[in-house]
C-alpha cells in the first residue's frame, strides 16, 4: 500500500515529549477529569490525521491487550464501548461475559508513528462492571481508586518508580519458540555498564529511551546490566497509578523496538541459570501537602516513623504477598542467594539480599526500595500489595522484625499456599479474586515440572503468562 496516498499522525519525537509531559502534569494538577476529556475528544474531533484509538487494559495475570478504535465511532461511541470479558483469563464467566470499557482519559497518550504505526493514539481504559461500578478484577481500576481514597481521606499522594531489568535476546519469538530451541542466545556478553562499538545491546537500549522520553518518562539513566544481554531503563517517579501504566508502556515500547530488531526482549525473572536473573525494584514513597513523609533527618537511616511502620507491615506480610510479587514458576529461579537475590524477608540499607532496602535519601529522595519484585508481575497488583499492605497492614508481634532470619518461598508451591491461606490477601484482593488470581497460578504451576532443577524447562518458558497466547495454552 502506497503510504503517501495517506496523511497520518506521524508527530516528531520532541513534538510527542512535549504533549506528553503536558498531559503528565495535569494528571499531577489533578485537572478535573470533565475538563480533560473535553480537551481530548475536540483533540481527536479536531484532527484529521488520527484515524485509530488505541485502548490500552490488563487482565487479572497483568497482561496487556489493546484494541484499536475506528476514531469517528469511538468519538460517537466512547462511554458504551462492550467486550467480552470471558476471552479474557481471570475475568467473567461465559455465561456473564459482557463488560463495558471505560475510557480514562488523563491516561492519554501520544505515540511514535514509527513503533506504534502512524495515525494513532493510546488511552488506558478502565473495565466496568455490569452494575456501573469497578470491576474487581480490573486491578487498575482497583488501585485508582485505593489511591484515591487515600488521598480524599488522608491527603496522601502515593508515588512509585520502578527499576525493570529485562534481556534481549537473538531471534524474534526467541520465547515462545524456546521450546523447539532449548536455549536463549545472548546478544553481548559485555555485562554490568559495559558497551562494544556497533552493540546492538547498545543499539536497542538507545531506541528504547528515545521512546520512552517521547512518551513522557522523564529518563534518568539507562545501561547494560550484570548479566550478559540485560538492561535496565530508568526513569523518574510518578503517581502510582502513572508509575503502573508507564511499567506497561516500558515493556511493551521494549518489546516494538527489539522485534523491529529482528530481536526479543525478554522479562522472564530468571531466562538463564548461571546469572543475575532481572527484578523490577520498586521504589514507593507518600507524599502530603508537599513533603515526603518518609523523611525525616533525626530518624534511623534518616527515615521517619511513619516510613519504619510502613516497612514492618511489609516484612509482616512477606510470605502473604509474595505470589503477588513473584507471579510465576520462572520467578522462583531468582530468589537464589548467589545472584544478589532479595529473598530475604528483613530491611538493610547496605544488604542487597533483603527483601526491602533503604536507599541514601534526603528530603526528597527518602524512599523504600521492594527489591523482590520479579518484572512479570502485575503492575497494578504489585503496587497495590505494596502500598495498601505498607499503609493498612499489620505488625507482627515478634522481635527483630526488620533483621530476623526469615526467608521468601523458593517454589511457586508454597508462595501459593501462603496467598490462600493469608486473610490480608482477602482483604487486599476480595475472595472472588483472590481465588481466580491462585487458580491461574496453580493451572500454571501445574504445567510445569514441580522442581526447577538446574535448567529452565520449556514449558516453564511456554506457559508463562506473558509469553504464551491461546494457541499455546490449548495444546496442553
Amino acid at each position: 500500500m502506497d503510504t503517501q496516498l495517506h496523511d497520518r499522525l506521524n508527530l516528531p519525537y520532541a513534538e510527542l515529549e512535549e504533549m506528553n509531559l503536558q498531559a503528565k502534569a495535569d494528571r499531577k494538577a489533578r485537572v478535573p477529569i470533565e475538563k480533560v476529556r473535553e480537551a481530548r475528544l475536540s483533540y481527536l474531533a479536531g484532527e484529521p490525521r488520527v484515524k485509530a484509538v488505541t485502548v490500552l487494559f490488563s487482565d487479572l495475570e497483568g497482561r496487556l491487550h489493546m484494541l484499536d478504535y475506528d476514531k469517528a465511532f469511538l468519538l460517537k461511541s466512547w462511554d458504551n464501548l462492550t467486550f467480552d470479558g470471558s476471552s479474557i483469563r481471570g475475568f467473567t464467566a461465559q455465561r456473564e461475559s459482557d463488560l463495558r470499557l471505560g475510557i480514562d482519559w488523563n491516561a492519554f497518550y501520544w505515540v511514535p508513528g514509527d513503533i506504534f504505526g502512524s495515525g494513532k493514539v493510546m488511552v488506558f481504559g478502565e473495565v466496568i462492571d455490569k452494575d456501573g461500578g469497578v470491576y474487581r478484577a480490573d486491578i487498575r481500576s482497583v488501585l485508582k481508586a485505593y489511591a484515591e481514597t487515600q488521598y480524599q481521606t488522608h491527603g496522601y499522594t502515593l508515588n512509585a518508580a520502578n527499576e525493570i531489568e529485562g534481556f534481549l535476546f537473538q531471534g524474534e519469538n526467541a520465547e515462545r519458540r524456546y521450546h523447539e530451541t532449548g536455549k536463549f542466545e545472548y546478544v553481548n556478553t559485555g555485562g554490568y555498564y559495559h558497551s562494544l562499538p556497533g552493540d546492538p545491546l547498545r543499539q536497542f537500549i538507545d531506541q528504547s529511551a528515545e521512546v520512552q522520553r517521547a512518551l513522557g518518562f522523564e529518563n534518568e539513566k539507562d545501561h547494560p546490566e550484570v548479566a550478559p544481554s540485560q538492561f535496565e531503563i530508568n526513569y523518574s517517579y510518578a503517581d502510582v497509578v502513572t508509575a503502573a501504566d508507564q511499567i506497561q508502556l516500558y515493556k511493551l515500547a521494549c518489546r516494538q523496538v527489539a522485534t523491529k530488531m529482528g530481536l526479543t526482549a525478554c522479562f522472564l525473572p530468571k531466562p538463564v541459570v548461571g546469572v543475575n536473573g532481572s527484578g523490577m525494584h520498586t521504589n514507593v514513597s507518600v507524599m502530603k501537602n508537599g513533603k515526603n513523609i518518609f523523611w525525616d533527618p533525626k530518624g534511623e537511616e534518616k527515615m521517619s516513623k511513619a516510613a519504619w511502620q510502613f516497612v514492618d507491615r511489609i516484612l509482616s506480610h512477606g510470605n502473604d504477598i509474595c505470589l503477588v510479587l513473584n507471579a510465576s514458576v520462572n520467578a522462583y529461579r531468582r530468589l537464589d542467594p548467589h545472584f544478589e537475590a532479595p529473598n530475604q524477608i528483613k530491611a538493610s540499607a547496605v544488604d542487597r539480599g533483603s527483601m526491602i532496602r533503604i536507599p541514601i535519601g534526603n528530603e526528597r529522595s527518602a524512599r523504600v526500595e521492594v527489591r523482590s519484585v520479579a518484572p512479570d508481575a502485575n503492575p497494578y497488583m504489585t503496587l497495590l500489595a505494596v502500598f495498601q499492605t505498607g499503609l493498612d497492614g499489620s505488625i507482627a508481634k515478634m522481635k527483630n522484625i526488620r533483621d530476623a532470619e526469615r526467608y521468601l518461598p523458593d517454589n511457586i508451591y508454597d508462595a501459593l499456599e501462603n496467598f490462600r491461606k493469608a486473610e490480608w490477601t482477602t482483604t487486599l484482593l476480595g475472595e472472588d479474586v483472590k481465588k481466580r488470581y491462585a487458580d491461574l497460578k496453580q493451572s500454571s504451576a501445574d504445567r510445569c515440572p514441580r522442581l526447577l532443577g538446574t535448567f529452565v524447562k520449556s514449558l516453564e518458558v511456554q506457559h508463562h503468562h506473558e509469553v504464551y497466547n491461546q494457541f499455546l495454552w490449548n495444546m496442553f
